[in-house]
């Protein structure tokens, strides 16, 4: 035996419980991951709501539908992708509800999630790209918690490996839930050597891409959704290598991973989206509901919109309106809302013809035109000479 051979290898340790009793209710790793990872996003995103004119509270009405909408959607991704287990040979269709035994899809999530958001955008009077925008970078850190519940579940693994970060990895046991599964000594059984952290990779990339989108979305203040659309081709491009080293049962199209292809595909989509579109970013400024009042010596911005005088909640805006960053500071500053954009008028070439028409038949038997005054100063007040507007 050699010196070396007798030095253990480092690794990283995984949890051999992922579900504890509390009375007869589990407790799930897994369900706790994703709670903290949803509470996590809902902050962020409400500040980066409130910064674009959005009144306090909006995310909690966003989240009572996206939350519920985005796990029917996973799910229902999830079962889409993976038929055989509920409907081929031996399955059990019923089982195709029992979303605590796991099997949830991240794209059916994100897709049943911005059903629900859209939803709820357009109750609130907000736009959804508004609200997406806001959502982006909240969105991997959420995600990047939420991973961790494949680490207490011992899943999601890549193939072997000797990296000093090899996972070490236990042997589930499938009649006890949860529990890893023990030996004759009641110890937990290991599988054999170490395998690649996918779950930490893809936690440490989703943290990368959540600073990428707060970065450039400072500097470039991107809008029309496109931070959203960066945060999915961030997302996808990690997506598509991490999946590839993973080793866990999964459908394949030409031998290829089917969310590898999903990641590929929805990739070039939003690539697509962002070079496209253009727009500076959207400002909201509440419609029906009292302009605040600046304090002595400040500005709107320190004034708590979701408070009335006496303390209570005021009431929500009946919707929004979209302003320029200039007039959202102006507005934030002063508290005076800026005007609404004028109605389209009629150009001055049809007043032209009309007044070509009174000048053809509309002098007096004296030969005196009586509107001409009126003419020259209408002219006037649009910028441009009687002799101008008639060539």
């Amino acid at each position: 035996m050699t010196l070396a051979s007798s030095i253990p290898q480092a690794a990283l340790p995984s949890p051999t419980t992922a579900v504890w009793q509390l009375g007869p209710v589990p407790i799930r790793a897994y369900a706790l991951c994703i709670i903290l990872g949803i509470v996590l996003a809902c902050w962020l995103t409400e500040r980066r709501l409130r910064q674009r004119g959005v009144a306090p509270g909006a995310v909690l009405d966003i989240a009572v539908w996206a939350v519920p909408a985005g796990i029917i959607g996973a799910r229902i991704y999830h079962v889409i992708t993976s038929p055989e287990k509920y409907f081929g040979a031996g399955g059990e269709p019923l089982k195709a509800f029992f979303i605590w035994e796991g099997g949830l899809g991240i794209w059916g999530a994100v897709a049943g999630g911005a059903v629900g958001a859209w939803i709820a955008a357009r109750q609130l009077g907000i736009p959804f790209a508004v609200v997406a925008d806001a959502l982006a970078p909240g969105l991997p850190l959420a995600q990047a918690v939420g991973r961790f519940g494949n680490w207490f579940n011992n899943e999601l693994y890549g193939g072997p490996t000797t990296l000093p970060w090899g996972l070490e990895v236990h042997k589930m046991d499938s009649a006890n839930p949860g529990q890893a599964q023990l030996d004759e000594a009641g110890n937990p059984i290991l599988l054999p050597g170490l395998y690649h952290p996918t779950f930490l990779y893809e936690a440490i990339w989703n943290v990368g891409v959540a600073a990428l989108v707060l970065v450039l979305d400072r500097r470039l203040k991107l809008g029309k959704g496109r931070a959203f659309a960066l945060y999915v081709m961030g997302y996808t491009a990690g997506r598509f290598w991490i999946e590839i080293m993973r080793t866990d049962e999964a459908n394949e199209i030409l031998g290829v991973r089917l969310n590898v292809w999903t990641a590929a595909l929805v990739f070039v989509g939003a690539l697509i989206y962002f070079l496209r579109v253009r727009g500076p970013r959207e400002y909201l400024i509440p419609v029906g509901a009292p302009a605040p009042v600046p304090p002595p010596g400040g500005d709107v911005s320190q004034v708590d919109l979701s408070r009335a005088e006496h303390g209570a909640r005021a009431a929500a805006p009946e919707g929004y309106r979209t302003v320029s960053e200039e007039q959202f500071r102006a507005y934030r500053e002063t508290g005076e809302v800026p005007p609404a954009a004028a109605p389209p008028t009629a150009t001055d070439e049809p007043a032209a013809s009309a007044d070509g028409a009174a000048e053809a038949d509309g002098a007096d038997d004296d030969g005196v035109d009586d509107d001409a005054p009126q003419r020259d100063d209408r002219a006037g007040a649009a910028g441009a000479r009687p002799v101008d507007r008639d060539s």
